[in-house]
């Protein structure tokens, strides 16, 4: 009998957790699972999370050691932030050309903002996320630059935060690694090349209990979800982001066709269970060791190209947060019944551009990537908690959505770099019980 492939098993344990967090909600099963489901989903992250710095670090280090030539690093880099650049403009653009068109924020009533407005304007989430966008704000235009550069590795690499940190260390220590010749590298070498083989060899475990996991997270989504009249409201919103980000996928199989050659349905179904992780996670750090697992091993990139792209696509490029910083953005200024000239557009492509480069990995920093945007095109300051608000309710499930656009985003480019410098080659696939003969 033929064994179930992942990304089915994945999404089975998805389809059941949504429909377990519909039967809690109508009996009150709330409180059960916050404490006995949603720990299965917090362990499974945790995970992810406790072998991303490892990863990047042994991936990183190796790909940049194993190279002949230090100028293909160069080419590498341009290529990648080029290519990222570029995605960014294109998602800006579509979340601009929909928002305008279909106009969500003229049907939003009186009514309704007045009660989103009650309900989230004082939230505490909502303040926090205002305040760092202000300091983010009052920051000087090189500090993202000055942030990189950490001044102490050991507290960089404890961090998931500080991942372009660790990718800088990374890079740093692999090129001196090149520059003391191969013999005397061959020992640290040698140990990174053993650290990335075992921390891959970690995603494969972690990876068995994904589709528990995700019925975990799944459901807990489901039973801590906001008033559905609300979400309702906010509908044709929402409807106008997913829409974005259905195209945007739509523009990666196209790039995937015509620079790479491959069948951009082959590469869905291979990047699919990282996809699925993506939407459970909302987190492009948390799946990270999965999006490199499976580019490296089902795709065919090679070390030397992913473990640069993925790590550096992970915390720079935000394609699926730049498209909803676009369409949130003019949504509110709709909804509000303030006008935005094309100047004003052009500003919002160039701020979310910026602030996608500092933007965290991690669930809900797009919500402070908006703030920096709307100050931008002038919102007026006591206006900007009633803006937060008419989008607060839908967050977590746009950011669930927007997150596997960017992970996509990630694997597509990193796809087309190794085409551009020909190491884009065939899927070699482990499987975690590989050696368990020998140890059994």
């Amino acid at each position: 009998m033929k064994k179930l492939a992942l990304h089915w098993k994945i999404l089975i344990g998805m389809f059941l957790g949504l429909i377990f967090g519909f039967i809690m909600l109508q009996v009150g099963g709330r409180a059960f699972t916050e404490d006995w489901i949603k720990p299965i989903g917090s362990i499974f992250v945790k995970l992810l999370k406790l072998i991303a710095i490892p990863l990047i670090l042994a991936s990183l280090i190796k790909g940049i050691s194993d190279l002949k030539d230090i100028s293909k690093f160069k080419n590498i880099g341009i290529r990648t932030i080029g290519i990222y650049i570029v995605t960014t403009v294109i998602a800006i653009s579509i979340g601009l050309a929909l928002v305008n068109i279909m106009q969500p924020g003229d049907g939003v009533s009186e009514e309704t903002i007045a009660k989103l407005t009650e309900t989230y304007s004082e939230n505490s989430s909502v303040k926090a996320k205002i305040a760092e966008a202000s300091k983010q704000k009052d920051s000087g235009p090189l500090q993202f630059l000055e942030d990189m550069v950490p001044d102490n590795a050991f507290s960089a690499l404890s961090d998931n935060r500080l991942m372009l940190q660790v990718i800088f260390f990374a890079i740093f220590l692999g090129i001196s690694l090149l520059l003391i010749g191969e013999k005397r590298a061959a020992p640290l070498k040698s140990f990174f090349d053993s650290l990335n083989d075992v921390v891959l060899k970690m995603v494969d475990l972690i990876m068995l209990t994904a589709p528990v996991a995700v019925f975990a997270l799944l459901a807990n989504v489901v039973v801590s979800s906001d008033d559905p009249d609300i979400l309702f409201a906010l509908l044709k919103y929402a409807g106008v982001v997913v829409l974005g980000l259905i195209l945007m996928i739509v523009i990666y199989c196209i790039f995937v066709a015509t620079f790479t050659k491959k069948n951009p349905l082959w590469f869905l179904k291979e990047i699919s269970p990282a996809q699925l992780l993506a939407f459970s996670t909302s987190s492009s750090a948390a799946t990270l060791p999965v999006t490199m697992e499976r580019v490296e091993e089902h795709i065919g990139v090679d070390k030397e190209v992913s473990s640069f792209v993925l790590p550096v696509g992970a915390t720079i490029n935000m394609d699926g947060t730049s498209l909803y910083q676009a369409v949130a953005a003019v949504f509110i200024f709709q909804a509000l019944g303030l006008d935005l000239t094309f100047s004003d557009q052009i500003t919002i492509v160039l701020t979310a551009l910026l602030a996608s480069i500092g933007s965290a990995a991690v669930p809900g920093a797009g919500m402070v990537m908006l703030v920096i945007v709307l100050e931008s095109v002038g919102l007026p300051p006591e206006l900007l908690p009633i803006g937060l608000a008419l989008i607060f309710a839908v967050d977590r499930p746009l950011d669930m959505c927007r997150t596997v656009v960017n992970v996509t985003g990630d694997a597509t480019v990193s796809m087309m770099v190794a085409k551009s410098v020909g190491k884009l080659g065939e899927p070699k696939v482990k499987n975690w019980d590989d050696h368990y003969e020998e140890v059994k």
